[in-house]
C-alpha cells in the first residue's frame, strides 16, 4: 500500500483510474501515518467516534471516507502542514467521486463495483478461465447467454442492461492507455455451446480477431494437458502502474467476490498463472486452435 500522497502525474494514475483505486492509496496512506505515530486501530477509532473495525475498513479502502473523519485523523498523527492536509483532502475527494459504472447501479452487484474500478486502472490483467470467456472478450450474444444462467428470473429489461455493462467494460481495452490482457482459456470454454452453435462459432470468430491486438495476448490449455497448475479456478490478477499499490488478486462466486491483497497469497497465485503460461500452447497457436474448434461447429 502506498506511504505517501503524491499528484497523479507522479503516481501514474489518472482521475478515471476509479474510487477504489483512490481509496487503496488514501487507506494505505493513513495507515503508514497511524503506524509511524505508534497507535492502535482502537486509539484511532476512539478520536473519529468510530470502531475498530470501521478503521480497519477504512485502511484497506473498503468504505467511502468523511471529510471530518480525516481531518481528525490527519490532526491525530501529528500531520500539520497545510498543503498536505490539502493534497490528502483532494484524494478523498476523488476517492468519494462517482464512478462510470454508477450509471449501472439498477443491475450492478455491490461486491463487483471494486472489481470494475481495479479493472479500469489495471496497466495488466492476467486470468484464467474454465467455463466462459472472460468477460472483457465476450461478444454481446455470448454475454447475454452467460447473463441469462446467472440470472433466470431476470426479464428482458434486465438482461439487456447487464449486457449493456458488459460491453461497456469492454471500452477499456479501446482506450490509448489499455491494459494490457494475459488470458488462458480451458479447452472447455472453447467447445461448451453457450448461447447454441452460432453464438459459440461468432464468439470463437471474435477472439479470433482480437488474437491481432497488440494488447491481448491469448491462450489455449488442452485437454491433453491433463492436471495443471490451477485446475478448477478461475481467477484474474490486477496489476497497477504504481508500485506501492500491490497486485490484487479476484475470484468470483456465484453471489460474491474475494479480493486478495496479501503477498504470500498473490504469490501463490502469481506462481500458479506463469506456470499455467508456461502448460498452455504458445500465443502463436492460438489462431490454429481457434480455427480447429470453428471447423467442428
Amino acid at each position: 500500500m502506498p506511504d505517501e500522497v503524491t499528484d497523479n502525474d507522479e503516481n501514474g494514475l489518472s482521475h478515471n483510474s476509479g474510487a477504489t483505486v483512490r481509496r487503496l492509496q488514501l487507506g494505505g496512506h493513513l495507515r503508514a501515518l497511524r503506524r509511524a505515530k505508534g497507535l492502535t486501530r482502537d486509539q484511532a477509532g476512539y478520536t473519529i467516534r468510530a470502531s475498530e473495525s470501521k478503521i480497519s475498513r477504512m485502511e484497506l479502502g473498503r468504505v467511502s471516507f468523511k471529510e471530518r473523519d480525516v481531518t481528525d485523523l490527519l490532526k491525530l498523527y501529528g500531520v500539520e502542514d497545510p498543503a498536505e492536509h490539502r493534497r490528502v483532502l483532494a484524494m478523498m475527494r476523488e476517492a468519494n467521486a462517482p464512478s462510470w459504472w454508477q450509471a449501472f447501479g439498477d443491475v450492478l452487484d455491490t461486491w463487483f463495483q471494486n472489481y470494475l474500478d481495479l479493472e479500469q486502472a489495471a496497466e495488466l490483467i492476467r486470468t484464467y478461465e474454465i467455463q466462459f470467456v472472460p468477460g472483457l472478450l465476450q461478444t454481446d450474444a455470448y454475454a447475454r447467454a452467460v447473463i441469462k444462467l446467472g440470472h433466470e428470473d431476470g426479464g428482458p429489461e434486465e438482461i439487456t442492461r447487464r449486457a449493456q455493462l458488459r460491453m461497456a467494460r469492454k471500452q477499456v481495452l479501446q482506450r490509448p492507455d489499455a491494459p494490457r490482457l494475459w488470458a488462458v482459456l480451458d479447452e472447455a470454454v472453447l467447445r461448451r455451446p453457450i448461447g447454441g452453435p452460432e453464438v459459440l462459432r461468432e464468439q470463437i470468430e471474435y477472439l479470433l480477431a482480437i488474437c491481432e491486438s497488440p494488447r491481448v495476448r491469448l491462450q489455449v490449455m488442452p485437454f491433453a494437458k491433463g492436471g495443471h497448475a490451477a485446475a478448477g479456478q478461475a481467477f484474474s490478477i490486477l496489476r497497477f502502474p504504481h508500485e506501492k499499490l500491490p497486485d490484487v488478486v479476484y475470484i468470483e462466486h456465484l453471489t460474491s467476490g474475494l479480493y486478495l491483497e496479501r503477498r504470500e497469497e498473490v504469490d501463490r497465485y502469481a506462481a500458479a498463472i506463469g506456470r499455467l503460461f508456461i502448460e498452455a500452447e504458445l500465443p502463436s497457436r492460438t489462431p490454429e486452435i481457434l480455427r480447429e474448434h470453428l471447423a467442428r461447429l
